[in-house]
């Protein structure tokens, strides 16, 4: 799906450095400590909460100073595997148990040391939350297609974390984020069936949840504390907070969620493929602290999701690949078996349609034009092939809004907004084109996606819009886009025809 909006994703959203924001959420310290010696090179500035000195006053001390034998032995255990994944441990800090999470990293480790607030135990069982957990995994496991598994998702989590709304998003072609799936307390706005700009989550905010499983904001009205130095005296730059829990959130989401009304956040990845697939966004109304294994229960549940979804999908996948590949087979052999390939296209036609889920397709050699189902009228196919002609057009075309790289394809957008070409070699106008019709649909946006953010008068200062009522675009002149897998077999029908023709001269 093509939809024309201002792509803030990629001008401006998308390039701002939130890895390197240099400060941190207060429900936690952060440590940053030489390897070998353990010294800290920077210390957050809520130190004194856990070791009563100032960050000042802390750093150029080795941790090592403040641990039992026990805990240092464990925390240069832990790095020495050179494990990249972070590593929940606890240590014994001035006689007193922090729970702590190591990331390690080529010259340094980070340490993040949760206070009491966070490292709390959960008020409820780990006897009911563990079945909570394994009710939820049965049931997702039950599911049977990738609604299904996000609106049993949406339901299980909300009820084991008690945030007031949980949102499952699934991310479009262009990082545009749908919700498919939401449960949610009374008085709260909807946003089912909406669609949110990929400004909103920008790219190098999807890139973080690769590294870091979920982002979590138990109260967006926080103080932010520093890091002192507020540079790393081991690589002369701003520290790689990537994948720290505490990190620090930008102005610009903090002030979206304000609009949003909402005042804590949970959001975890959803990953199929190595890629984020969609996101779980869980909004809450007041401030939400919760422990380090009430977090943990996300993680596991967003591994089960991706999981359960890939599987999904695999198994769509093998049956669709199945379908072309014997569509493919077939006109394959339709070619060997005829002298001509318009003879070929002729018995194949309808095969061809079905291969490619097409409403109409032409053979067109030179003046000579043969179509099945619905196609541009013979002109146009004529104007069609002088345009591709020009282009000089031997790799396989394709294009689901045909109009916007051809205006005078607008013409005929109602039967052939969607086209795939195959260059059939025999000669330079040679050509198999395959079209869609016009699938004509409406976006419901969350909020006008062309102001999705304000700039000042120094262009340089910007805001989040601030509303995300609804907002609708209808889409026209585009068809449905050709999969992956169409456009391969379209490619290896084209190989087969160069290689056949040359092996016939």
């Amino acid at each position: 799906m093509n939809i024309n909006t201002n792509n803030y994703d990629s001008t401006f959203c998308g390039s701002l450095p939130i890895h390197h924001i240099n400060v941190i959420q207060p429900y936690g310290v952060l440590l940053v400590l030489e390897q070998e010696s353990l010294n800290i090179v920077q210390a957050s500035e809520n130190v004194p909460q856990i070791f009563e000195i100032t960050a000042q006053e802390l750093v150029q001390h080795s941790l090592a100073e403040y641990l039992d034998e026990r805990s240092a032995a464990t925390l240069k255990s832990k790095f020495e595997k050179k494990i990249r994944d972070k590593i929940p441990v606890l240590l014994t800090i001035n006689g007193v148990k922090v729970l702590s999470i190591i990331h390690a990293r080529e010259r340094y480790l980070l340490l993040e040391l949760e206070l009491a607030t966070m490292g709390q135990t959960s008020e409820t069982p780990f006897v009911d939350v563990y079945q909570d957990i394994k009710y939820a995994m049965a049931a997702i496991d039950l599911a049977e297609t990738t609604r299904e598994i996000c609106r049993i998702a949406a339901q299980e989590l909300k009820k084991i974390s008690g945030f007031d709304k949980v949102m499952v998003y699934q991310f479009d072609a262009q990082w545009n984020g749908n919700v498919v799936a939401e449960e949610m307390e009374e008085g709260m706005e909807s946003y089912m069936g909406f669609t949110f700009p990929a400004s909103d989550i920008p790219k190098q905010a999807r890139a973080l949840y690769l590294k870091n499983p979920y982002r979590f904001i138990p109260d967006r009205l926080y103080k932010p504390e520093k890091l002192y130095p507020v540079i790393n005296p081991l690589t002369h730059s701003f520290v790689d907070l990537s994948d720290c829990n505490v990190r620090g959130v930008a102005a610009v989401h903090l002030e979206y969620l304000k609009n949003m009304g909402v005042i804590a956040s949970m959001s975890t990845r959803i990953i199929h493929n190595d890629t984020l697939w969609g996101l779980i966004a869980c909004h809450h109304r007041t401030a939400k602290p919760m422990s380090y294994q009430e977090c943990a229960v996300f993680e596991l549940l967003s591994n089960v999701l991706s999981t359960k979804i890939a599987s999904l999908l695999h198994k769509e996948q093998l049956a669709f690949d199945t379908s072309i590949n014997s569509k493919r087979l077939n006109f394959i052999e339709a070619i060997y078996n005829n002298s001509k390939l318009a003879d070929a296209f002729v018995a194949n036609g309808s095969n061809i349609l079905s291969l490619f889920r097409a409403g109409g397709a032409a053979f067109i050699q030179d003046e000579r034009i043969v179509s099945v189902g619905e196609v541009p009228a013979r002109d146009e196919l004529a104007d069609l092939a002088m345009w591709l002609s020009a282009k000089k057009q031997q790799e396989v075309f394709h294009e689901n809004n045909l109009a916007a790289v051809n205006e005078h394809a607008a013409s005929y957008a109602n039967i052939g907004s969607g086209l795939l070409v195959i260059p059939l070699g025999e000669s330079e106008d040679a050509y198999l084109a395959v079209f869609r019709p016009e699938v004509i649909h409406t976006v419901n946006w969350g909020g006008n996606p062309n102001e999705a953010i304000r700039f000042e008068g120094d262009n340089k200062t910007y805001h989040p819009r601030f509303s995300f009522s609804l907002w609708q675009q209808t889409v026209r002149q585009t068809s449905l886009p050709w999969r992956e897998e169409e456009i391969k077999a379209a490619e290896n029908i084209r190989s087969f025809i160069y290689e056949y023709s040359t092996r016939k001269k």
